[in-house]
């Protein structure tokens, strides 16, 4: 079940794979509806919402995952460095414990997760329902693969932070001390700009109702993302 030594490394270029494959749906079918609108329908036939209202709620559905997504990504990377985040091999200096990490062991992981239910609002439905699959599983898969190794390396402290701390779904306390660690909240965001990018696009543009004019917005942001790699500080 857990991920290869091949899917770690490329992991960056797998979930873009996933997402690809997603969109890829309207080249089978060009007039597929967006799991926006055809969601919004849905929502209008239980006689709940109008077609406004039920629009308006998945798209602040989506704001929120993109939100919530993006920010769970950089408060990490403010405690764990862009550039591990960003590295295609496994790291294991010590047990991270501060930020997030006291709350939930994979806030990087549940932040992409979040960070996906807004992009499957411009996917045809079966693109989102795989999307969102996939990408679930492959981030067990990564976890599965990376909780052993730091097992191994970091030995009795990483396994009693284990023992208290969720591996996804956060807790509502802090389950550990705070080590001290200084949060580096600028390489952070400079590592997420994409999630960020995409967050902003939402909320901004979404209102517009335009899922052609969001999906180009996706592809700017990572655009400007792979450029923002460069100017990521090296680990100390």
């Amino acid at each position: 079940m857990k991920a290869t030594g091949f899917e770690f490394r490329f992991r960056f270029a797998i979930h873009c794979l996933i997402y690809f494959v997603g969109f890829a749906v309207y080249a089978i079918d060009p007039h597929a509806g967006s799991s926006w609108l055809l969601g919004a329908v849905y929502l209008l036939r239980t006689g709940v919402f109008t077609l406004s209202s039920a629009t308006i709620a998945l798209l602040s559905v989506g704001i929120a995952g993109a939100l919530a997504g993006a920010w769970l990504r950089t408060w990490g990377a403010a405690y764990l460095s862009s550039s591990v985040v960003k590295d295609s091999a496994m790291h294991g200096a010590g047990v991270v414990a501060d930020g997030p990490y006291r709350y939930l062991r994979n806030p990087l992981y549940l932040g992409t997760w979040l960070h996906t239910w807004a992009l499957a609002l411009l996917m045809p439905v079966w693109g989102a329902v795989f999307t969102l699959v996939a990408i679930g599983i492959f981030q067990v898969r990564l976890i599965l693969a990376e909780e052993p190794f730091l097992r191994a390396k970091l030995g009795e402290p990483y396994g009693a932070y284990c023992a208290l701390v969720p591996r996804v779904l956060p807790s509502v306390k802090a389950r550990v001390a705070g080590a001290g660690a200084r949060a580096r909240w600028g390489q952070a965001f400079l590592g997420e700009i994409y999630f960020w990018g995409v967050a902003g696009s939402f909320a901004a543009v979404g209102w517009l109702y335009n899922t052609s004019l969001l999906e180009r917005c996706v592809l700017v942001s990572l655009g400007v993302s792979l450029v923002a790699r460069a100017f990521i500080p090296k680990k100390d």
